[in-house]
């Protein structure tokens, strides 16, 4: 027998957060006030899944249905006339007899442990979607049937114009991957958990892991090319990846995930859902998880543990509130990243050295640890206030220390602290070589309140809101003489090395404090029966920026303060219940993402300036427009126009100095960038969902960018008209999945074109496929276990290793003459995509 169950979704409101931080001297307290103040519920909407086996259970995604919605649901039974018949009813909820067959409608909410529907098409890679903007989306029906230690940056690697460079096959390393959204990476893609803006302000890498485990995630949203204006972020020139989490179950039951595999990964997970709390109204799920694997190449290991919390509480017309917690511990290594050269001699071969002694002693992996504590607690509440006013607010606060390391050797008698002679540093022994780990050690403090009031009157709803926050980062960089046999007695710095004078050796000592504030007002008119609908939107965005340096010699104190105004516009048009045609045009922007941008850097064996502070810095600033057209039906199809222009746009590379990696910020200069992109997903038709998505962008460099050659003459490069650096031309992905119940699988198969890694495009990597494929099997319940299955990933098939993105960019690779001037080649450093990988899971409900 073969029986279809709904379930529901539900989009989450926002929040209402007032904090203060307060700073240095005082700088290393923090003090937050969170008050919140009412809430809106959204929306939940009922559909119907194909569960083959699956018997009749209480939800497990504790949503809310939509009012005045369809429930729809199938039920095969055997009937002496008619034999074995499927039948559906819609609109009905009680059961209906007809002659022959018998039809029955379910009320109840009945899901998978895991979330799994089998009803979003394109096998949960396109759920529908009407705004006036292009927007991809993955559901549970998707991600539930990936890997469980593929973060969501890796998840997303299908939806279109998204290039994903993999530095490892399991998605287990969020340090050193690359994302690109038509040519626009991870640091200019707003980044949102539950609301709240979760990558760090200034560096703004969004280290997706830290935030959810897999199995809680029930949705990931991204909308390529432009943010929305509520949003609190002031990034997302490319667009912005939104993430929700699993809303707790109204009944107690919960999940265990156990997964083994290649590199000897160890993951376990378990998630509570408490149920409704007594007559509280509350309701919630606390879950943990562990992970463990070797360095798919090279030595060393990863570990995670991870916490998510979420408690909820619904009352009277729409009115939600919800409390969320996620805590997140790592530690792994880096991995070398090669250059073109050093890939064709070693390929996976070039890493880090497996022992401390040899030729080169500050290369020993040990020293690249780097690890990364964060919590993040937000408390976003809806309030219905009646006559058409709801009120969205969204408090919040993040909190995050750790350290990035890595290998240097250091004069005794040689060294410098800033442009001046350290003198004879304070270490033991007597060689004039010292082996020693750069220790980048940070705090950094993260607190905000987003606030959007919306009165909705006949056809028209007006929104005004605002949104503030604070922001402060300690990092004090310095040094650690290692032991005789290669270990280094504090990975956090307790022990560092001291000058002649008693003074830390350091390259930098950095506080920089940020504070932002956002005024928005948005509105909304639908007309024409709804067909039409018009947006208007202005956003102005504050942003100050204070930055100190203590290392002696350096200039001290240096800032930039910012006001750029954002104006939006979008229509809509529904030229059939089942098609629609957008146009938008909106503004963006983008402050540099680093806080060495800030800062004087002297070489700590020379003494010489090796990277001055930036002064009078350009934000990044886009202006995009986009047409498109959408179909749902039994065919999904989005397609869409898009055009781009920017000024001073801000390329994120990495550097190292002394041994340590340092990310800094580029001055690109003017681009454009012109494409089309498509995306079609089909409804689940013989248990088989396909999805196919693919883009063209034609990317170009405006101006001809600055550069200074060997006699130190400042030339302008000849780089207009060359194509922008890590954007390929074409990228595809193909998919299919199948789901009859107990027999599931699919494959996703990735094409990404060539890139250049230089701006002089005398560099650069092939195109390149990927292939996974996910097979497993449903069990009935047995006892206590509810719908357990086993799962096999098996991931990058047919790949050894790959040039998967750029890492380091540069200018030129090769030595080139420019007025006479001969300008000095640099070769850029990539990521190496992982090799195979293999993950077996086994998991089931209770």
């Amino acid at each position: 027998m073969a029986n279809t169950y709904p379930s529901s979704m539900v989009q989450n409101g926002k929040s209402f957060l007032l904090s203060s931080y307060v700073a240095r001297g005082g700088m290393s307290r923090s003090l937050v006030l969170l008050l919140s103040v009412s809430s809106f519920v959204a929306f939940s909407q009922l559909c119907c899944y194909d569960i083959g086996t699956a018997e009749a259970e209480p939800t497990r995604t504790g949503s809310v249905p939509e009012r005045n919605s369809k429930i729809v649901t199938h039920k095969t039974v055997k009937n002496s006339k008619a034999g074995k018949i499927s039948t559906a009813i819609e609109k009905s909820p009680q059961a209906v007899v007809s002659s022959g067959t018998e039809e029955v409608g379910v009320t109840g909410h009945v899901a998978l442990p895991n979330g799994v529907t089998n009803r979003t098409p394109g096998g949960g890679m396109m759920p529908p979607q009407t705004i006036a903007k292009s927007r991809s989306g993955l559901t549970r029906d998707y991600i539930a049937k990936q890997s469980p230690t593929s973060n969501p940056v890796a998840l997303v690697a299908s939806l279109p114009g998204v290039v994903y460079a993999g530095n490892d096959p399991l998605g287990t390393n969020d340090d050193q991957q690359g994302l690109t959204v038509r040519g626009l990476n991870q640091q200019e893609i707003g980044y949102l958990f539950e609301g709240i803006p979760a990558a760090a302000p200034v560096y703004l890498l969004p280290y997706t892991s830290a935030a959810a485990d897999n199995e809680n995630i029930q949705s990931l949203t991204l909308t390529q090319g432009s943010p929305d204006t509520r949003s609190p972020l002031y990034n997302a020139v490319g667009g912005e990846l939104s993430e929700t989490m699993h809303d707790p179950s109204h009944h107690f039951g919960g999940l265990i995930d156990a997964s083994y595999g290649s590199f000897s990964l160890r993951r376990h997970f378990i998630r509570v859902d408490t149920g409704d709390i007594g007559n509280t109204g509350v309701r919630g799920f606390i879950s943990f998880s562990h992970r463990q694997a070797d360095e798919w190449r090279g030595a060393g290991g990863t570990r995670r543990y991870h916490i998510d919390m979420k408690l909820v509480k619904d009352w009277g017309a729409d009115n939600h509130a919800a409390f969320i917690m996620s805590y997140n511990d790592a530690k792994q290594y880096y991995l070398r990243a090669p250059t073109k050269a050093q890939w064709d001699q070693y390929g996976v071969n070039f890493n880090y050295n497996d022992t401390p002694w040899g030729e080169s002693p500050s290369n020993y992996y040990k020293y690249e640890e780097n690890r990364m504590k964060k919590f993040i607690l937000g408390a976003p509440i809806n309030l219905n206030l009646g006559h058409g006013l709801t009120l969205d607010v969204t408090p919040y606060f993040t909190y995050s220390w750790g350290y990035d390391n890595g290998g240097s050797t250091l004069s005794r008698d040689g060294s410098f602290l800033g442009p001046n002679a350290a003198g004879p540093l304070q270490v033991g022994g007597t060689n004039s070589s010292i082996v020693a780990a750069s220790i980048d050690s940070y705090r950094l403090a993260y607190s905000g309140i987003n606030s959007a009031l919306s009165w909705t009157r006949g056809h028209n709803t007006l929104t005004g809101g605002a949104w503030y926050s604070y922001f402060d980062q300690a990092e004090p960089q310095s040094y650690q003489a290692v032991n005789a046999d290669g270990g280094v007695p504090s990975m956090w710095g307790d022990n560092p090395i001291l000058t002649a004078d008693g003074k830390v050796l350091r390259t930098y000592d950095i506080h920089l404090v940020q504070q932002t504030n956002a005024l928005f007002i948005n509105d909304t008119y639908k007309m024409l029966h709804d067909k039409l609908t018009l947006t208007a939107g202005f956003k102005e965005v504050m942003v100050t920026r204070s930055q100190t340096n203590l290392v002696p010699g350096v200039t001290y104190a240096t800032g930039q303060s910012v006001a750029e105004p954002l104006p939006q516009f979008m229509a809509s048009y529904k030229i059939t219940p089942h098609d629609q045609i957008y146009i938008n045009g909106t503004a963006s922007f983008r402050m540099p993402a680093s806080i060495m941008t800030y800062a004087d850097r002297y070489s700590v064996s020379t003494g010489t300036l090796s990277s001055k502070h930036a002064s009078n810095i350009k934000p990044e600033f886009a202006i995009g427009e986009e047409i498109g057209y959408r179909h749902t039906g039994f065919a999904n199809v989005s397609v869409a126009l898009f055009n781009y222009n920017f000024t001073h746009r801000q390329l994120s590379t990495t550097t190292y100095q002394d041994g340590l990696p340092v990310s800094e910020s580029i001055d690109a200069g003017g681009q454009t960038m012109r494409g089309a992109q498509i995306e079609v997903g089909l409804q689940r038709w013989h248990h088989f969902s396909p999805y196919v998505s693919g883009q063209y962008e034609h990317a170009t460099i405006d101006s001809n960018l600055p550069a200074v050659a060997s006699d130190g003459t400042s030339v302008a490069l000849p780089t207009k008209g060359k194509r922008a650096v890590n954007t390929p031309e074409f990228t595809a992905a193909v998919g299919l999945n199948y789901d009859d119940g107990s027999i599931f699988g699919g494959f996703n198969m990735n094409y990404i074109g060539k890139q250049y890694s230089t701006f002089m495009n005398d560099e650069s990597i092939p195109g390149y496929e990927t292939f996974n494929v996910n097979i497993g099997y449903r069990f009935k319940n047995m006892w206590l276990a509810k719908h357990p299955q086993l799962q096999l990933n098996l991931l990058n098939i047919g790949n050894s290793g790959y040039l998967s993105g750029t890492s380091s960019i540069k200018t030129n690779a090769r030595t080139m003459m420019v007025a006479g001037h001969s300008v000095a080649g640099s070769a850029p450093q990539y990521y190496v995509g992982g090799g195979f990988a293999g993950v077996l899971s086994f998991s089931t409900g209770f």
